[in-house]
């Protein structure tokens, strides 16, 4: 597997001259990452990444600033509402997604990644959230979406998360299957797949999700969760409730090289949580 990092991770909190896009990417090749997710507006926060912004010349200073470091860009991270209920407000989103699969291509990211919304302008879990319409409208509003990445030559890569519409692997394929194209692709993050109702079934539940997605996860995300009461908070890898050897074991075996970016990691952990699950992997 090749590890990397969130980049707005790496050097948070410390002077505003080491949390610049560059310095972030020589602090990730530092710690021994290989690949990085890019969430454009969290590590160069004067820009507004419009479609104004998104020039092809920004995409290609990207492109230099992480080939000099040696990094690949695994996802650029465009984590926007699609299934927000304002029309212009949706336009807006779905036009900040055509900027970031333009600039994917040019950059050569690996995917475009996106969680799965929630239908209310507050982008937050409601009774409505896991309904058959909220599904309905994501999958209508995203189809545009798939549509430009073909024609830019990307892949798309929606995230499962259970505060969101696409709450479980079944409702993945659902999505899948209704749009049926090869630039539509999962980024798989087993944490966010849980919540207290499920915890304790969670190798099932991971199980499940890998066994019935295999064929189109592109990018694992890697982090750990603790409880505090009725709700599970992410922590770095290695530091709470998770068992990794199902989820290793299947990248090793059934997704060679596949890119595996950390999250919820330190300044102070992040190197620690990389050695952990490398350790992980290499005995397995």
């Amino acid at each position: 597997m090749q590890i990397g990092i969130r980049l707005h991770d790496v050097n948070a909190g410390l002077a505003p001259a080491e949390q610049t896009m560059e310095a972030r990417a020589a602090k990730a090749r530092e710690e021994g990452f290989s690949c990085v997710h890019l969430a454009l507006s969290k590590v160069m926060k004067d820009v507004s990444f419009d479609d104004c912004a998104l020039t092809e010349g920004l995409a290609m200073h990207i492109k230099r600033v992480f080939a000099q470091n040696g990094l690949d860009i695994a996802v650029l991270g465009c984590y926007l509402n699609l299934a927000h209920p304002n029309p212009d407000r949706l336009r807006d989103i779905q036009g900040r997604y055509f900027g970031h699969l333009r600039a994917a291509a040019l950059m050569g990211a690996g995917v475009v990644g996106t969680e799965t919304g929630a239908p209310n302008a507050e982008y937050k879990m409601d009774a409505n959230t896991h309904t058959r319409e909220a599904l309905e409208t994501f999958v209508r509003n995203l189809a545009p979406v798939v549509e430009r990445a073909e024609r830019w030559g990307v892949a798309v890569a929606i995230e499962p998360v259970w505060k969101h519409i696409v709450y479980d692997a079944d409702r993945a394929l659902e999505v899948l299957n209704a749009i049926r194209s090869p630039n539509l692709r999962v980024i798989l993050d087993p944490v966010n797949l849980l919540y207290a109702g499920n915890a304790d079934d969670r190798e099932r539940v991971v199980g499940e999700a890998m066994d019935k997605l295999a064929g189109h996860i592109a990018v694992i995300h890697l982090k750990d969760f603790v409880r505090e009461g009725d709700e599970l908070h992410a922590v770095a890898a290695g530091i709470g409730e998770m068992d990794y050897t199902g989820i290793l074991r299947f990248m090793k075996e059934r997704k060679p090289y596949i890119q595996a970016t950390l999250e919820n990691t330190t300044n102070h952990n992040a190197v620690q949580a990389r050695e952990f699950l490398q350790g992980l992997y290499g005995g397995l």
